[in-house]
């Protein structure tokens, strides 16, 4: 049986991206750091890696920073779901420069997610778990105690496919993906209800 948090396994990496993808709000790079490490310790990430071919203990760590991120361009590392199963994960930054700020993406492929055995089609028309937007978004919330960011947005492969600009603080009515929406001091989560 392969192991979801096996980095070897290239089946382990495939079939895209379950993730939480936050717009930063700017192209700092002292943000996207905070961002970036609220992160990382939010979802309480095993290790920071840059190579996805060799397994953890087969490579050193790099440091969980913006310098990695650009150096390697994903951070890798294991993570364990809410069910329990320790999975491979990543997260990598989209560089917006002035013009649109930046994105940083956690995430955690499909192909780790088959071999967890976690559903997350549920009969939808698309990539869809309950179980894994509400664990995203929780780890979402905990990372905005530290540092703030303008929007989170949830589900399959969903960087950049809006912005807080276009939402302008309100929820939309359907949603086809679940959004963490800055009010204040406090995150507003609105779930998935399509």
């Amino acid at each position: 049986m392969t192991s979801p948090a096996a980095f070897r396994d290239q089946t382990n990496w495939s079939g895209g991206y379950y993730e939480l993808a936050i717009e930063v709000g700017s192209s700092d790079d002292g943000q996207l750091q905070a961002v970036l490490s609220a992160l990382w310790a939010a979802a309480d990430v095993h290790g920071c890696f840059g190579q996805r071919d060799r397994e953890p203990e087969e490579q050193d760590s790099v440091p969980c920073t913006v310098g990695s991120l650009t150096e390697f361009g994903h951070l890798h590392g294991q993570v364990r779901l809410p069910t329990g199963q320790l999975v491979v994960c990543g997260c990598v930054a989209i560089r917006g420069g002035d013009e649109s700020g930046d994105w940083l993406d956690f995430y955690v492929p499909l192909g780790a997610l088959d071999h967890a055995g976690l559903a997350y089609w549920d009969g939808q028309p698309f990539f869809r778990s309950n179980v894994m937007d509400d664990w995203l978004a929780a780890i979402g919330t905990e990372a905005f105690k530290s540092a703030s960011f303008s929007l989170g947005v949830i589900g399959f492969e969903v960087s950049g496919c809006t912005d807080a600009s276009t939402l302008a603080g309100k929820l939309p009515r359907t949603r086809d993906i679940g959004y963490l929406l800055p009010q204040g001091d406090a995150l507003l989560y609105g779930a998935a209800n399509t």
